[in-house]
């Protein structure tokens, strides 16, 4: 009978401390510890039978490849915060990361900061943090296009350093900040970088965002991200940047300036099948040096067709691309150079 009667009691001191640890929670600001991220796959066939476009990530030929798997941490307690995100295979790593160990292996925080809130509208950040600059990031669950843009593959992938941000109203945010160079959680030239950003929305449903960079020796970088949810089925884009840097530095690290435009239109048809399209144009800037030219830079043209297939956290996505240069920089099958390629793609991203 004994077993019986204290059922009760245990349930009632279960619910008992259940509602005092969520009144404590509310009082303190505390949130449970949240955790996210993603996997993902592809196989990727070009034309010519070589691995011609080189952008990030989707490179292997004729192969079943794995990205990467990707988790994240966060939680909230009254006005700090944190963000913990690993990653770990080749997009992950050594593709996205550029501190390659051994066996092509790399360091793999993608994300290790912390922040605190002095106002609703004013914060400050501290750590290794994605970077606040262009349209496409290294997650394939932010990119609507598995393969990515030459602008995305030229331009900084993370940002360590201190920044403070600014939500001025709803419409109108400022961001500066002090970086080390690009990538780099361990900058040996120290505290490098200057970095800003503008934010601003028009009207209702679009956002845009005017983001700055420079330091030595990654140089400057200017760039317009935007976009606008013009009706509740159609989307539009825009990347536009440019990146300059000293002539000499360039000749030395192998580097170069450029500038580009993408332009990203998306459709939805229903809450499961979408289609998107990448236009962009990239222009590499030449490197000269005491009136000799040291690198003469290529213009692109790449087209690309996504398809986004949704089934709850799994996407599909099957995809085409063609990429045209003013320079032949691509291989035919005859292993002939040439100015043009095509690729066709099919990738899995589950995301939780």
């Amino acid at each position: 009978m004994k077993k019986f009667t204290l059922l009760p009691t245990m349930i009632f001191v279960l619910i008992f401390a259940t509602n005092l640890y969520a009144q404590e929670e509310e009082e303190t600001g505390e949130s449970p510890l949240e955790i996210s991220g993603s996997v993902d796959l592809y196989y990727k066939y070009d034309l010519s039978g070589k691995e011609n476009i080189g952008t990030s990530f989707a490179n292997e030929q004729n192969s079943v490849s794995i990205g990467m798997i990707d988790v994240a941490l966060s939680k909230e307690i009254g006005k700090a915060s944190f963000v913990g995100e690993v990653s770990f295979g080749p997009r992950g790593q050594s593709l996205s990361i550029p501190n390659a160990g051994a066996d092509n292996n790399s360091f793999h925080i993608q994300n290790l900061y912390a922040s605190y809130a002095f106002t609703e509208q004013i914060s400050l950040t501290a750590g290794y943090m994605g970077t606040f600059v262009g349209y496409e990031v290294i997650s394939p669950t932010g990119n609507f296009n598995y393969s990515t843009s030459y602008m995305f593959t030229n331009g900084p992938f993370q940002n360590a350093g201190i920044k403070l941000d600014y939500a001025i109203s709803d419409r109108f945010a400022v961001m500066v900040g002090l970086f080390n160079d690009w990538n780099v959680y361990l900058d040996d030239n120290g505290v490098s970088d200057f970095g800003a950003q503008i934010y601003f929305s028009p009207m209702e449903g679009w956002d845009a965002y005017l983001n700055f960079i420079t330091g030595s020796p990654s140089g400057t970088e200017i760039d317009l991200t935007t976009g606008f949810q013009v009706t509740d089925e159609f989307y539009l884009g825009l990347n536009a940047a440019d990146r300059s840097l000293n002539d000499d530095i360039a000749a030395e690290s192998g580097l170069f300036g450029f500038s580009g435009v993408a332009l990203y239109p998306q459709y939805a048809f229903s809450e499961s099948f979408s289609l998107g399209f990448r236009a962009e144009y990239f222009d590499e800037k030449d490197v000269v040096v005491s009136d000799v030219t040291v690198y003469e830079g290529s213009s692109y043209t790449a087209f690309t067709i996504s398809g986004n297939v949704k089934s709850g956290p799994l996407t599909f996505i099957p995809e085409i691309r063609l990429d045209s240069s003013g320079s032949d920089n691509f291989l035919d099958s005859d292993e002939n150079l040439t100015k043009s390629a095509t690729q066709v793609l099919m990738a899995v991203v589950y995301a939780f």
